[in-house]
């Protein structure tokens, strides 16, 4: 048994998410969790809401309430509907904690104790009607790389070229619309990453299983242009992780908060400790994950992202653990994803274009979008959410192959040998070949689920859903049953416990249904089948059953029209 640290991206507090966010982080490393669960591995699975900065206070500006009150709301709202769709996190915690306060605190009084941080003096863009500094988000303008005229003073959502806001063209205020606007001069903290370039480089490089498109990106960072900056790790902001070193004060740097991108990814850290705290655990619990001289080691710590993010996870928050000095782990393999778009354009939470989170689960359960998204995930290219797609998946894969098996063998075996196993014939030469082809079938899925290959695990999931159709409708019970009852038994007696082995196969992709076909099967043995042979005589005969309510409903026409129209505007 393995044990498995496992963290997703921790979304903003700005208001509820899309379902490209979704795709994105969450939800595979949801998947690969569940996966790692079956498999019987110890897995610590962590997200939280990221509450500080400039998102947060314009978010809670504009909905006229004080920012405390709004994150401790949106973190409810989002714990909610992560909870809507089945996202197994063993905690999910919060940025602004103070856990992460400490944390944060930490990090940068061992890194300046280091030689790591420089207090730099810069010009910043000032806004007089506002009467403040407007780092980052606070400033809007047209992107000076794409033309983009949505683009945030951090970062262009269009074209994901990182900016400083005194690169934008025609800027103005994100509080007021104001551009009366003058640059000023004030200090702040910078994070020497340059010094650790060599270290960085030397560990990327030694990442030779990450997929192309981390890499990829880890290095276009470290070599563009002038290669890998120095980054300020401070803000003129109200709310945030105040600036300290460690428990002391740091002249200076007063009315400051630190970056949230520098607090962000500790929180993974100190959202561990909270779990910790939340189950009343001593600390050494918690450090068994994190430091390598606390048991750590030994543990496998994998991260899920959408690949705007992939810069701060191998550069900068690795920089920041590296510099602190002290035995802290590091990530060993980082999955990102591209973008998931939405019918002919981009998902954007900013925008509010797309299907939202809340707007999904009001529409179909969870297991619906879960499948959908996890087999079309935008792996090795940017992938398109289109309604006619979601459709004929839905109906497809999910009714057609897998709960239409499940309906016709429950439904058939009652009507005709009543609501228990039964035990007449033996297994013959289909049964015998139906297992060989499972047995390698289950194996491939569960090596394309290890390497986190989503689609291509999700395509083996189906494949060994329809096998199981095709010795069905070969086998046809329903006929035999009136020349060799004995042999219609037998036949039934296997597909009742293939239905068993679906349900643990699929449960990391669709667990409400895949508990739905467990529950019928009146089980609870959630053993994963690595001896099919054994799996496939697992309920015995007697053993009573029932039959499901309908796993999956089939879309129709008229709905997917009226989504399609009711979904083409922006979320108000």
């Amino acid at each position: 048994m393995a044990r498995i640290l496992i963290t997703s991206a921790i979304p903003y507090i700005n208001g509820i998410k899309h379902l490209g966010n979704l795709v994105g982080s969450q939800l595979p490393a949801d998947l690969y969790a569940r996966f790692c669960r079956a498999q019987g591995h110890e897995v610590m699975f962590i997200c939280a809401t990221d509450e500080h900065g400039t998102p947060a206070e314009l978010a809670a500006a504009k909905a006229g309430k004080p920012v405390e009150d709004y994150c401790a709301e949106m973190h409810q709202v989002q714990k909610d509907l992560a909870a809507g769709f089945r996202l197994s996190f063993d905690h999910f915690g919060r940025s602004s904690s103070q856990r992460n306060h400490k944390l944060t605190q930490h990090f940068a009084g061992k890194l300046a104790e280091n030689g790591l941080i420089e207090e730099v003096s810069e010009k910043q863009v000032f806004s007089i009607d506002d009467n403040r500094f407007l780092p980052d988000r606070y400033i809007t303008g047209t992107c000076p790389n794409c033309g983009y005229t949505a683009a945030r003073g951090d970062q262009c959502e269009n074209c994901t070229k990182q900016l400083d806001p005194t690169d934008l063209i025609d800027a103005r205020s994100s509080i007021s619309g104001s551009k009366n606007l003058e640059v000023r001069e004030t200090k702040h903290l910078y994070l020497k990453q340059r010094a650790l370039r060599d270290r960085l480089e030397a560990w990327i490089d030694s990442k030779t299983d990450w997929p192309i498109l981390t890499t990829s990106i880890a290095k276009k960072w470290l070599n563009d242009g002038d290669g890998l900056q120095d980054r300020g790790i401070t803000r003129d902001l109200h709310w945030g992780v105040p600036v300290k070193k460690g428990d002391a004060d740091w002249p200076g740097m007063e009315g400051k908060v630190f970056y949230v991108w520098f607090d962000a990814p500790i929180e993974y850290i100190a959202c561990t400790a909270e779990w910790a705290d939340a189950h009343a655990k001593p600390e050494s619990a918690w450090e068994r994950w994190w430091r390598t001289d606390k048991g750590a080691s030994d543990v496998r710590y994998v991260q899920f992202m959408g690949k705007d993010n992939v810069p701060f996870h191998t550069l900068s928050f690795p920089a920041t653990i590296m510099g602190s000095g002290e035995p802290w782990k590091l990530v060993d393999y980082i999955k990102s994803f591209n973008y998931l778009n939405y019918d002919g354009g981009q998902f954007s939470t900013s925008q509010g274009r797309g299907v939202f989170m809340d707007q999904a689960l009001s529409i179909l359960p969870a297991d619906y979008w879960r499948w959908w998204l996890l087999s079309h995930a935008p792996e090795s290219s940017d992938s398109e959410f289109t309604w006619e797609n979601f459709q004929v998946s839905v109906n497809k894969d999910l009714a057609d192959v897998l709960g239409n098996l499940v309906s016709r063998v429950t439904k058939f075996a009652t009507s005709k040998f009543g609501a228990t196993i039964p035990p007449g014939g033996e297994f013959g030469p289909m049964e015998a070949a139906l297992i060989a082809d499972l047995g390698s079938r289950i194996s491939a899925y569960a090596d394309l689920m290890h390497a986190m290959e989503v689609r291509k695990a999700a395509a083996e999931l189906r494949a060994i859903w329809v096998i199981g159709n095709e010795y069905l409708q070969a086998s046809a019970p329903w006929t035999v049953v009136k020349t060799d009852p004995n042999r219609a038994e037998a036949i039934v007696r296997l597909a009742l416990n293939l239905i068993r082995v679906y349900a643990i196969l699929s449960r990391p992709f669709i667990p409400t249904a895949a508990e739905a076909m467990m529950s019928a099967l009146n089980s609870d043995d959630w053993t994963w089948p690595d001896d099919i042979s054994v799996a496939m005589r697992k309920l015995p005969e007697g053993h009573a059953f029932s039959v499901p309510e309908n796993l999956f409903r089939k879309i129709t026409d008229e709905e997917r029209l009226d989504w399609q129209t009711r979904f083409s505007g922006v979320r108000t």
